[in-house]
């Protein structure tokens, strides 16, 4: 290699030697790759469903690893001068200290995926499936954030300037550190926020929440944030904060299958057994219907109306939903078809005109005149 430097020499100018060693060296080393990533997929990877999402994405970290070793074992060689050969090595050290850190985050998003292969979320009652894929993202975020910390904090102490009065300038500035505290408070709150939800499980990812007078599906959980797929698509963003120091409802929290319940207001005169067999009538005849719980009962009346209430129950929100405007629809169609006296109706009494009492009503007034 020495001697092959040595006759590059005296064919170019001594300045562009080093430069073009260093990129013949990442060029070969990117070639290298994709020879072995060929090699592999064509001899092992037919027969392993695992080594090729494997090997895509732990590209980016080997192609860096072959060209760090590659320049590793050509800067040696390059003529260049000290001021070069330092700045040189000051960045194969930066980047060093930067696969390091990508490593590690692919390391830990490989084990996630591989631990959550485990569970099936295909099936009705996947809670426990739901209770892991939460666990295993938040976790990784909160992971991947301090890596992330980590390697940015590692590679700027390598910079003199930072080592020596970045630390002091922090310590030593009250307001200013006083004004970064405030700043990384709400960001703070919500990775610990992150953690007690990832531990304690007031929700997971596909639970059926209300919030904000909002119903929707818990659709991903971030390191900060959560994402609440609604009824209508719409994607409504809340801090992870919130589901610790507010109230939701969580319709999914122990089980998937919800009760639902359907007001009809009706006439004195409905035959409340009728429409109670109706109501069985109908829920036995749908899909939607889980084969749990139906009831009908008057649960409340008044001057006009009595207040009847069904309940039905369905396997998740949205088919309870479904039975509900199905149950509601026809027993209202059976109410006007069959029953029309259960319809709210008003009554009054009307009494004959004042004429026909006038003879009645003429001598006692004619009296109070005397």
């Amino acid at each position: 290699m020495q001697e092959l430097v040595e006759r590059m020499s005296g064919l170019a100018p001594e300045w562009l030697i080093g430069p073009g060693l260093i990129a013949a060296a990442i060029v070969g080393a990117l070639l290298i790759y994709k020879v072995i990533r060929a090699v592999v997929k064509r001899t092992i990877g037919a027969r392993s469903s695992i080594l090729l999402p494997t090997l895509q994405r732990t590209a980016g970290p080997a192609r860096l690893a072959l060209c760090l070793i590659a320049v590793a074992l050509v800067l040696p060689l390059a003529p260049l001068d000290d001021a070069w050969r330092r700045a040189l090595a000051h960045l194969f050290a930066v980047a060093t200290i930067a696969l390091v850190g990508w490593i590690t985050i692919r390391a830990v998003d490989l084990a996630a995926t591989r631990y959550l292969q485990r569970f099936r979320n295909d099936i009705a009652e996947n809670f426990m499936a739901r209770k892991h894929v939460t666990q295993v993202r938040v976790f990784k975020r909160v992971i991947d954030t301090l890596i992330i910390i980590v390697v940015i904090s590692t590679a700027l102490m390598t910079f003199d300037s930072v080592r020596q009065y970045g630390v002091s300038l922090f310590a030593s500035a009250g307001a200013a550190g006083l004004i970064v505290g405030l700043a990384a408070r709400p960001l703070l709150s919500n990775l610990i926020a992150g953690v007690q939800i990832a531990v304690t499980q007031p929700i997971r990812i596909e639970d059926a929440v209300i919030i904000e007078n909002e119903w929707g599906w818990v659709e991903d959980i971030a390191s900060t944030y959560v994402v609440i797929r609604l009824w209508d698509w719409r994607r409504m963003v809340v801090p992870l904060s919130y589901f610790i120091e507010r109230p939701f409802e969580n319709w999914t929290r122990d089980a998937a299958s919800l009760i639902g319940s359907v007001m009809l207001y009706v006439d004195y005169a409905a035959d409340v057994p009728r429409i109670r067999k109706r109501l069985e009538e109908v829920v036995k005849q749908s899909k939607l219907w889980d084969g749990a719980v139906v009831n009908l009962q008057v649960v409340d009346a008044n001057s006009r109306t009595m207040e009847l209430r069904a309940l039905v129950s369905a396997r998740n929100a949205p088919q309870a939903w479904d039975l509900r405007c199905e149950v509601r629809e026809k027993l209202i169609a059976f109410l006007q078809k069959e029953m029309r006296e259960a319809l709210p109706r008003d009554r009054a009494d009307i009494l004959p005109p004042l004429a026909v009492h006038a003879d009645q009503l003429r001598p006692s007034y004619a009296g109070a005149a005397h």
